[in-house]
């Protein structure tokens, strides 16, 4: 769908792991190149273990060893759907005319509102406004809170 080297199949345009540098970047600043238009995607998983949905502005991160023990858990899944609507919505800001990628963040956006009612479901609210919805104050207060993780990756 995207060509690793788009750019050399049409002069002018970059491949996904290339930007453009403003004209007079002054030294030692961060700079991260801008984005081509339908740069390639990790799947969902894949973005969060490597730190960004793009390919293309992937830095080789270390995870680690408690995250890798929650991998293929309710939670994981919760945060790496949340992971990807984050990393699109900040590529929506900048391509706001790019609507595959905008169909992808309303599909992301039902998928990350019906795992997030599972894992509340399964283990109580995960934020203190989600806990309007329950029955009283203590929800909030009892339930399985993320970070209390036991050795095996699970929650206490």
């Amino acid at each position: 769908m995207y060509p690793e080297n788009n750019h050399q199949n049409n002069p002018g345009t970059c491949a996904d792991s290339c930007g453009t540098l403003p004209e007079c970047a002054p030294l030692a600043v961060p700079y991260v190149p801008f984005q081509q238009k339908n740069p390639k995607r990790y799947s969902q998983q894949e973005a969060l273990a490597n730190g960004t949905l793009f390919p293309g502005l992937n830095l080789p991160f270390h995870i680690k060893e408690e995250a890798v023990k929650m991998l293929g858990t309710q939670l994981a899944e919760l945060q790496a759907l949340e992971f990807m609507l984050l990393e699109l919505g900040l590529y929506l800001d900048t391509h706001q005319d790019d609507s595959e990628a905008f169909q992808l963040f309303q599909q992301y956006s039902a998928m990350e509102a019906e795992a997030r009612k599972r894992y509340e479901a399964a283990h109580g609210p995960l934020t203190q406004s989600a806990t309007a919805n329950a029955e009283s104050w203590s929800a909030w207060l009892e339930g399985d809170w993320p970070w209390h993780m036991t050795a095996e990756g699970g929650t206490k």
